[in-house]
């Protein structure tokens, strides 16, 4: 695949995944928390569906020679404590490092600050690496897939993951139908809808 090629595929991804994000209302602050706590499940929801989409994506674009595999490897230490570590960020801060950005788009003054805290993160990781990484990468399995375990080729496991997804998606939506997790003012928030405000026209007259 070309430079110009990865260029036009990744903006026309990037525009996809960013109209899904806006119009699924996922990056509200609102919707990230009460996923964490377990009350609102259209991240999850949107999460499930953009991984099913991936692996068939992936699928085709590895069938028709376009792009190779290139699984990491896998180190408990480090996907443990990078995974609680994210977790917990999320649930504090109201954001992950997709959506702090659309949150800063849309106008939340906070979201700066959330934004400034994970480049100081990154930055502060890039410095501590050389010595976290004996630690964090000294055991695992290293590079291994569901391929090698199964025997069975990606287009096949790929069908299959996506098949378990739609199930899993179409039960979570008869349980709880999207509409009823946006919330009053559609930002996953319970609570009841902000009073709408209203200003007296210059036509109307004084009372």
């Amino acid at each position: 695949m070309s430079l110009v090629q990865s260029i036009v595929i990744g903006l026309l991804m990037g525009t996809v995944f960013g109209v899904a994000l806006e119009k699924s209302r996922v990056f509200e602050p609102g919707m990230i928390v009460g996923q964490m706590q377990f009350r609102n499940f259209i991240m999850l929801k949107v999460f499930l569906t953009a991984v099913a989409t991936g692996a068939l994506v992936i699928a085709a674009l590895h069938g028709f020679g376009l792009v190779k595999l290139a699984p990491k490897a896998t180190f408990y230490a480090a996907d443990v404590v990078g995974g609680l570590m994210l977790g917990a960020g999320i649930a504090l801060a109201g954001a992950c490092p997709g959506t702090v950005l659309a949150q800063v788009g849309v106008g939340y003054r906070d979201a700066l600050f959330t934004l400034l805290g994970g480049i100081a993160g990154a930055t502060a990781f890039g410095y501590a690496e050389p010595v976290l990484k004996p630690v964090l990468a000294a055991s695992g399995p290293g590079k291994i897939t569901f391929m090698d375990l199964t025997g069975l080729s990606y287009p096949v496991m790929a069908v299959g993951l996506a098949a378990v997804l739609v199930l899993i998606l179409v039960g979570l939506e008869m349980w709880r139908p999207w509409r009823a997790d946006l919330g009053a003012d559609v930002d996953g928030d319970f609570g009841p809808a902000a009073p709408v405000k209203t200003t007296r026209s210059h036509l109307e007259p004084a009372e």
